[in-house]
């Protein structure tokens, strides 16, 4: 791991160098020069950027559609698109460790917002930590809505800052933006609040500030990362807990196979059900329109239905 930083280190050293050769020749090809020109570490800061952002800024997702993100590094042409960048925005905690590379070497040309920075950040607790090889803070601060609303507030101080001439637009969109997430956790506190059950069985620990959020009890199978796989001890412990509990379903991610959350299903008799973590779409989620909201939604119907609410 620190080879490969270290080479990664060296790679955007030179290619800042030749990307600012580049940009003094031209502009970059493609590229709306009117436009405020926006990038970020991944879907959710995208959706945000643009929803902020509007016809003022163009805004480039960093990792492809349907990438699954914690294994992602950029690509040499990814990187000297980057230096191009006028705001810059990532989210911090770990999730995306290249985007920490990427802002150590920055030379001052593109503002960079860290969207977690004031959060206050989960880490597995001790029971989980034992599970899962060791503990760590949670990234995944987007599925609490109130989080996500931070996250979008530091995107709109971030815009305002490069480009103030719109700041009034920027704020209107953001207020706007604001209102969305404020219903959003209503809507969740409203439909969860007679849940008689509270566990979720999940592939891997993705939901801790959701949980957090709505006093629900996150029982990974994996842990901040689909590949923190368990012990035969610690899927013993699990499959006699969720037998214990008479857990019903098991939540899959999307884009991760998970053996270990299947050999679990099937040994306590569980059905499987798919909980989004946000952390990509597909090209086809997002031809259809979906976004943050649409698919916090659909995770509620799922947490519902696994919580016997609906």
């Amino acid at each position: 791991m620190k080879k490969s930083g270290i080479l990664l280190s060296i790679l955007i050293l030179t290619l800042i160098v030749f990307a600012g050769c580049a940009t003094n020749n031209g502009t970059q090809k493609g590229k709306d020069a009117d436009k405020v020109q926006v990038y970020t570490s991944f879907y959710v800061l995208a959706d945000f950027a643009k929803k902020i952002g509007g016809d003022y800024v163009e805004v480039t997702n960093m990792i492809p559609a349907g990438t699954e993100p914690h294994d992602f590094e950029p690509t040499p042409k990814q990187i000297a698109q980057l230096q191009k960048a006028d705001l810059f925005v990532y989210n911090g905690t770990g999730f995306d460790q290249w985007a920490k590379k990427i802002v150590e070497n920055n030379q001052g040309k593109m503002t960079v917002v860290n969207s977690t920075e004031g959060i206050r950040l989960l880490t597995l607790n001790e029971e989980e930590k034992n599970h899962k090889n060791g503990g760590g803070a949670d990234p995944h601060v987007w599925l609490n809505p109130m989080n996500a609303m931070i996250q979008a507030e530091k995107i709109k101080d971030g815009l305002i800052k490069v480009d103030p001439s719109h700041k009034d637009t920027y704020t209107k969109n953001y207020e706007q933006l604001r209102e969305s997430f404020i219903q959003l956790d209503k809507t969740y506190q409203y439909k969860l609040k007679d849940a008689k059950a509270r566990e979720i069985f999940v592939s891997h620990a993705a939901f801790g500030y959701l949980a957090d959020r709505y006093q629900l009890k996150q029982v990974a199978i994996a842990g901040l990362t689909p590949s923190d796989e368990p012990s035969p001890k610690e899927l013993a412990e699990i499959v006699n807990e969720g037998k214990k509990m008479n857990i019903k379903y098991i939540l899959f991610e999307p884009l991760v196979e998970s053996k270990y959350a299947t050999t679990i299903m099937n040994e306590i008799g569980a059905k499987p059900l798919t909980l989004n973590p946000i952390e990509t779409l597909t090209k086809e989620e997002i031809e259809k329109g979906e976004d943050y909201f649409s698919m916090m939604n659909k995770n509620l119907e799922v947490l519902q239905i696994a919580l016997g609410v609906k």
